[in-house]
């Protein structure tokens, strides 16, 4: 279940599954806006109670007027510093009487010092990542200091995510049953059972959420977004949104141009890709990150994978060895629900490390224990927080959102196990290690219940202001060609290049590229394009 973003049908990403999702271990989070001045504000109203006409998106239809004109109730969070409420939305934009939806919205106010400079949205990606945890875990206290310093920080979990009417799907024990299922099937039987396993999960989702699965697409939620951005009194959007929150940013600015302001897409996704080719390129861009780790590992005297100086393909043959083994064989993991350590879990527990360099220590001592002493503890552990599985066995609603948004945003990529056995060769070359789990990872939308609505397609937004578009160069999730792509899409595209490793680059240790987007944040001044930081 990988399609934009992760493996496991993560379209970007999960995205932030960094070293600062140390802190929320997996930075994925909603937005909050403040509604509220501190003082004269630029590109802003004073407050959400007196937003100007200016806000409101011209020629805006009479039965989407109620939802414009919101006021929210700003409550204590529990989480000192933020604010929360609840807003509405329609839940058909085309049939604005069909019922509404409830998005969760939080936000912490500028500090100053220094003239406050409006709202800025945040996004962390997924999709299905909380934007609310995101900010209140990291960006609302974590951001650099003269960014909070001058906006209110605001998060909104997209419809269908987290605390916005979740999409729901399977149980903690189902989805166990799920994460654990062989994604490399090696006869009729398993291919079987795999088919069988993807049609219980979108039967699961379509039985728990029928209201809500046909209304959970990123052009709905780019529409949420201008919602909010006018009940805050913003008179223009400004955003930072990485991996699949790119793609929302993007199709924002799409539909808005006009009312988009400061926009930072890091880690950028292709929207003119389809979902095969997403699927390809994200397949290739972790072979890339999993060779970078390979060469670290096999520098250093004690790498389970090989002999220091061990060439880096044949640590990828000696990683893809001992998936066979697990697979022949599940090793014990001391967990108390009895679960031991499949193949697919041992997989996702070291794609989940291929996200942030910093988690290669971990992984090397996961895979040491695995390997060496036959105890899966260390990767299974890994696993469970890409997945965001809780200590009580439940799951948040991370990956249903994920199906549920990708699904209906894109075609599938397969829609019958013969065409994933034909374009095998393709995965394969693109990843030794990788490449047969995450194409038939791709096939799980063949059977979802609900018709996709979306796309390929190139977004242009001309007349938008300068657009920032970050990209690393071994981003596993984001390929960095995708960066490149969207700068080139977009009119007023500006590509901001990182030479590294990890997923996404603001805020991960690069002065270059925190100094470039902080002076786009808070002077307007957008790096040049094609500028480069290491």
């Amino acid at each position: 279940m990988h399609t934009r973003h992760t493996h496991r049908t993560h379209r970007t990403d999960r995205a932030h599954r960094t070293s600062r999702v140390a802190a929320t271990l997996l930075a994925s989070a909603a937005l909050l806006v403040s509604a509220c001045s501190s003082g004269s504000a630029t590109g802003s109203a004073s407050a959400a109670a007196d937003a100007e006409p200016a806000a409101l998106p011209q020629a805006t239809p009479t039965a989407l007027m109620s939802y414009y004109g919101q006021k929210p109730a700003w409550r204590s969070c529990g989480v000192p510093g933020f604010q929360c409420a609840t807003v509405r939305a329609p839940l058909d934009y085309a049939h604005p009487g069909a019922g509404d939806v409830r998005l969760a919205v939080a936000r912490k106010k500028a500090t100053g010092p220094g003239t406050r400079l409006g709202s800025l949205l945040v996004n962390p990606g997924g999709p299905g990542g909380s934007a609310v945890d995101f900010l209140q875990s990291y960006a609302g206290i974590g951001y650099p200091a003269e960014v909070r310093a001058r906006y209110d920080m605001v998060a909104v979990d997209p419809r269908g995510v987290a605390r916005s009417e979740p999409v729901k799907c399977l149980d903690g024990p189902g989805m166990d049953r799920y994460t654990r299922t062989d994604v490399t099937p090696d006869n009729e039987k398993e291919t079987d059972a795999l088919v069988a396993s993807y049609q219980k999960y979108a039967e699961g989702c379509g039985a728990q959420s029928p209201r809500l699965l046909r209304h959970v697409s990123t052009v709905e939620a780019a529409r949420d977004m201008d919602l909010l951005r006018a009940i805050l009194g913003d008179k223009k959007l400004n955003y930072v949104g990485a991996s699949y929150g790119t793609f929302l940013g993007a199709t924002y600015a799409g539909l808005f141009p006009g009312r988009t302001g400061r926009l930072v897409l890091d880690g950028a996704m292709d929207p003119s890709l389809s979902a095969r080719r997403l699927n390809l390129d994200q397949t290739a861009g972790f072979e890339t990150a999993f060779r970078a780790f390979a060469k670290d590992c096999a520098s250093r005297s004690g790498c389970p994978l090989g002999k220091k100086g061990t060439a880096t393909g044949q640590v990828g043959r000696n990683l893809k060895s001992f998936f066979g083994k697990v697979d022949a064989r599940p090793i014990p993991t001391g967990d108390e629900d009895g679960r031991r350590l499949t193949e697919s879990l041992a997989t996702t527990g070291v794609i989940a490390a291929m996200y942030d360099e910093g988690a290669w220590p971990q992984l090397r001592e996961a895979l040491t224990s695995a390997m060496r002493h036959n105890d899966g503890t260390g990767l299974l552990m890994l696993s469970d927080s890409y997945y965001e599985r809780e200590p009580d066995g439940q799951y948040t609603n991370l990956m249903f959102a994920n199906s549920a948004v990708n699904c209906l945003d894109l075609p599938s990529a397969f829609d019958t196990p013969e065409q994933v056995r034909a374009a095998l060769p393709d995965f394969e070359k693109a990843s030794p290690v990788f490449g047969e789990g995450f194409a038939w990872s791709a096939l799980n939308c063949a059977y979802w219940p609900v018709a996709a609505t979306g796309e390929p397609h190139r977004i242009a937004a001309k007349g938008a202001a300068p657009i920032v578009v970050v990209g690393t160069t071994r981003d596993p999730a984001t390929p960095y060609r995708w960066a490149q792509s969207l700068s080139r899409q977009l009119s007023s595209g500006r590509l901001l290049t990182y030479d590294g490793d990890g997923h996404t680059a603001y805020g991960r240790g690069s002065a270059c590229i925190d100094r470039a987007i902080n002076s786009y944040l808070l002077r307007g001044a957008p790096p040049r394009d094609g500028k480069r930081c290491s």
